[in-house]
């Protein structure tokens, strides 16, 4: 007979004393504590998996835990039925036999502290490095969570150095400000990002790899970014990884920014590539039961798009600063398929990769013409900003008039301004040139003026 038995039939019975009840619920109230709470697998799919008993225990989003194979395996509940939860795990190989035990453990949380700098997690805070488990911070926090007030985070003003030089002089960003770089596959999206984690002008770095090839991880973190890693932490979910993974993870990459930008840090958050958050996101909502509204994406990836991008930015009086860049994966080259527009809608400004560029053997493979920086002129002086619209249109003029002049059909002296731009126009291009390997320039500027005054017209 259990303890709460036993309670029930003294009250019943009426024979033992007031305090021989207290202490018998007491130990009753011990007992029901000590046992876990949950349901049981009820049906197993490809997509998702059928949970009976804790509709009424959890929340969308929430994180459980499946035992299987004599082990306890996180999911995630993906959608809620008065009779039945859809979980998907986060390990997409596990296979749980119908009756498995779940258990509820609320939602998922992760406590970042100072000594992550320098480690390699995965999507879930799990060190993949070899160094030891990872120290928890003093406060857990969920790894998505709202945006600060946009009336009461600080604005974007200061304006910082890349150290690429045909990005600081035509698309220039701002400590805070959320970029975006576009490109199909092949064209040097990450060999740029990498490039621009050179910057010395950052705390920390927070490095998000999502979806990406699996040989390309020890290459950027030992090859691109060595020097840096004592300043980085980088959250990793290779594409042979679950889609859960995959959207967790740059989640998890802008929780730990939050956490450092709180304690006052100037961090540089890289995600390669949100559109691979996207794809991951969009197979998780198939498999809850969404239905696909626009080219295969459903509702809920246009709305998860916005909420995580708008967390990084600046915060509030006396914090840091996230300054975002996210690899955009144009399908086929498409730059308005529906990811790439909602990216770009959302984003502070976007540069675009073009691949005849790149197969012209100019790299970064930057279409300076299609890119552009909205807070450029926090960045630029008046005269930096006079000179950069000047050779804008100087690049503009050469790029349309290029077809005519390769037919024969110009004559030098014609147009004083395509003279002029035929003359200035390669020698930019020869200027804003570099690869992983090149220093940093201190001063854009002044290289790309040593360049063309040799060469300027009398």
């Amino acid at each position: 007979m259990t303890a709460l038995d036993s309670a029930l039939q003294t009250m019943n019975t009426g024979t033992v004393r007031l305090d021989s009840l207290a202490r018998l619920l007491s130990q009753a109230n011990r007992e029901c504590g000590s046992v876990a709470v949950g349901g049981y697998v009820n049906e197993v799919s490809r997509s998702a998996i059928g949970v009976r008993g804790i509709s009424d225990k959890v929340q969308l989003g929430d994180l459980v835990m499946i035992r299987c194979d004599q082990h306890l395996h996180p999911a995630e509940v993906v959608r809620l039925e008065q009779t039945q939860t859809l979980i998907k795990p986060f390990d997409d190989r596990i296979t749980p036999s119908l009756g498995s035990p779940v258990f509820p453990e609320g939602q998922f949380r992760i406590a970042p502290a100072p000594d992550w700098k320098g480690r390699v997690i995965n999507a879930l805070g799990e060190p993949l490095d070899g160094k030891g488990l990872m120290t928890a911070g003093a406060e857990p926090v969920p790894v998505d969570c709202a945006a600060p007030s946009a009336m009461n985070r600080n604005r974007v003003e200061k304006g910082l150095r890349s150290g690429v030089n045909v990005v600081d002089v035509f698309v220039p960003m701002c400590f805070g400000q959320r970029m975006g770089i576009f490109a199909g596959s092949g064209v040097g999206k990450s060999t740029l990002l990498a490039m621009m984690t050179k910057a010395a002008d950052f705390d920390t770095v927070v490095l998000a790899l999502t979806g990406e090839r699996g040989r390309e991880v020890r290459d950027m973190l030992e090859d691109t970014m060595a020097g840096k890693l004592d300043k980085t932490i980088a959250v990793i979910a290779t594409g042979d990884e679950s889609p859960m993974m995959r959207r967790l993870a740059p989640n998890t990459a802008t929780a730990i920014a939050e956490y450092f930008r709180d304690r006052g840090d100037n961090v540089l958050l890289i995600v390669d590539s949100i559109t691979r958050f996207a794809h991951a996101a969009r197979e998780i909502a198939i498999a809850a039961g969404e239905p696909p509204v626009s080219r295969g994406y459903p509702p809920s990836v246009f709305s998860q798009l916005p909420r995580l991008l708008e967390r990084a930015g600046p915060g509030l009086e006396g914090q840091g600063t996230i300054t975002g860049l996210y690899a955009v994966l144009v399908d086929g080259d498409d730059h308005n398929d529906p990811i790439s527009d909602a990216i770009r809608g959302t984003l502070d400004g976007h540069i675009v990769l073009d691949r005849t560029i790149a197969a012209q053997g100019r790299f970064p493979a930057v279409d300076i013409l299609g890119s552009i920086s909205r807070l450029a002129h926090h960045n630029w002086s008046p005269d930096q900003a006079k000179l950069a619209t000047g050779l804008r249109s100087l690049i503009s003029r050469f790029e349309e008039t290029r077809d005519l002049r390769m037919i024969g059909a110009y004559q030098t002296g014609s147009d004083p301004q395509i003279d002029q731009a035929v003359h200035l126009v390669p020698l930019i291009y020869g200027t804003m040139q570099q690869t992983p390997a090149s220093p940093l320039s201190q001063d854009p500027y002044s290289d790309l003026a040593t360049a063309l005054r040799p060469t300027e017209p009398s």
